[in-house]
């Protein structure tokens, strides 16, 4: 990917949601809400102390996250829908 996020902010890929219910029901696009789940795509060097100390971050590429529903700001980056959010925006990484 040639794009690299700047200090403390992360891009991340949404993951997409179940298509059906658990009773089989398949849920139409306009009714889905967009999942709060993501995979982690690039990560900034991290955060800066008043002292200016580099704070490393927390996540690392590859990590599947939890992040508040409005969280982010959508982009379109080599024809992929991203997110782009600050490091304290993701509430946790999913194991």
């Amino acid at each position: 990917m040639a794009f690299k996020p700047l200090h403390d902010r992360v891009l991340v890929r949404r993951v997409e949601g179940d298509e059906k219910t658990k009773g089989g029901l398949i849920i139409p696009d306009t009714a889905k809400e967009k999942p709060a789940e993501g995979e982690v795509v690039a990560v900034g060097e991290g955060a800066r102390k008043d002292s200016g100390e580099l704070i490393a971050p927390a996540v690392k590429a590859g990590d599947r996250v939890l992040f508040g529903k409005w969280s982010g700001t959508e982009v379109t980056i080599d024809g992929q829908e991203l997110l782009i959010m600050k490091e304290s925006d993701i509430l946790g990484i999913i194991a």
